[in-house]
């Protein structure tokens, strides 16, 4: 073998493992035998896997790595929901949550140390950012919860979906969450189904486009607003690209067939929560293959914004019912060890002095 840096395999995809073999003088189907090992049976040491011949193990222990996260800490919601703070090799820390159903176990991933973005009802955002996660860190993610998580009485694994909903904006870290993705896909990676795979953006419009080329998995959209004005404040992204905007490229992701976009709305008293936000919103989506799903605020500390009110939520949810909007109210899963929707924060270096920003602020808010 000629290689001399130290390689995560786990950044790999099957055609990069398999370039990374030929480079070795290896065949290409040596990049299944590894997939198998480690996504199929868990393993992380080369001298275990033994379809492998004892020369080339002893070269992979020498020129590559299976690098997996420091599990920090593992809490368990009085729900099931499951949340791994997860340590990387530069000691920045990120979050990970598995929420159990009776019907699917979803794991919620991260892409970002932080967040780029500045919404301002998110305590990630809050929190400021560090850097992109590689794609061995996010696939590392699905690794270590599937691993710790086990297999049903069937002999299924317990996560059958999962969701790029943690820490940070998916579209802003493309390419190692696209190839992330293809891991998850992939019969001798995680072997699930596009269905079952949901990428969140706030709506980065050029990146939303090239998805649907690369890899159109299900497509979920932070909205939170029906116009622009309201937006601009919540998710500042959309300054630079405007709902319209947004909802051009939705439909143009979903196409023709019977696919509808995810539309994600928290619901945050006395902001977006009118009876008239809720027609606006239903005109605003007018002609766009959409489902909404109506969030319950998270709050975390130092927010200023609160909860709308159980009646105020189902008011909305019926206003949009009506106007012919398939509509769902999220169950507030794993609030109780800041698991929930809008929580994750983590532990790491800000780069941007965001969180120095906004904590300076809320002192000078208070009397």
């Amino acid at each position: 073998m000629t290689a001399t840096a130290t390689t995560n395999l786990l950044d790999l995809d099957r055609a990069g493992l398999a370039d990374f073999f030929a480079e070795q003088g290896e065949k290409s189907f040596r990049a299944t035998q590894v997939m198998k090992w480690i996504y199929g049976q868990g393993v992380t040491d080369f001298g275990a896997m033994t379809n492998i011949s004892k020369h080339l193990r002893a070269e992979l222990q020498q020129l590559a790595e299976i690098q997996l996260p420091t599990v920090i800490s593992d809490s368990l919601s009085d729900d099931g929901s499951r949340k791994w703070l997860l340590e990387m090799t530069d000691g920045n820390c990120i979050e990970t949550v598995f929420i159990p159903e009776t019907d699917r176990g979803t794991l919620c991933v991260s892409s970002q140390v932080g967040c780029m973005l500045n919404c301002s009802f998110c305590s990630t955002a809050q929190q400021g950012f560090n850097r992109n996660l590689t794609t061995g860190e996010i696939i590392s993610q699905v690794q270590v919860a599937a691993v710790a998580l086990g297999q049903t009485v069937d002999g299924e694994r317990r996560i059958s979906n999962v969701v790029m909903m943690g820490m940070g904006e998916p579209l802003l870290n493309y390419d190692n969450v696209v190839r992330a993705m293809g891991i998850m896909l992939d019969d001798y990676g995680f072997g699930l189904s596009r269905r079952r795979i949901t990428l969140s953006t706030a709506g980065v419009v050029p990146a939303l486009r090239q998805l649907r080329e690369d890899c159109d998995v299900s497509l979920a959209v932070s909205l939170h607003a029906p116009d622009d004005l309201l937006r601009n404040q919540l998710v500042p992204l959309n300054r630079k690209y405007p709902i319209s905007e947004l909802l051009a490229a939705c439909k143009e992701y979903v196409g023709e067939g019977r696919r509808r976009v995810t539309f994600e709305y928290v619901m945050l008293a006395g902001v977006n929560d009118s009876d008239a936000h809720a027609r606006q919103l239903a005109r605003c989506l007018e002609g766009v293959p959409a489902k909404v799903n109506l969030i319950p605020f998270n709050p975390f500390p130092e927010t200023r914004y609160q909860r709308s009110s159980g009646n105020r939520i189902q008011r909305f949810f019926e206003i949009l019912n009506r106007a012919g909007i398939v509509t769902i109210t999220r169950r507030t899963r794993g609030d109780d060890i800041d698991a929930a929707c809008g929580q994750l924060a983590g532990e790491f270096m800000d780069r941007t002095r965001r969180r120095e920003r906004v904590q300076s602020s809320n002192r000078m808010e208070r009397p």
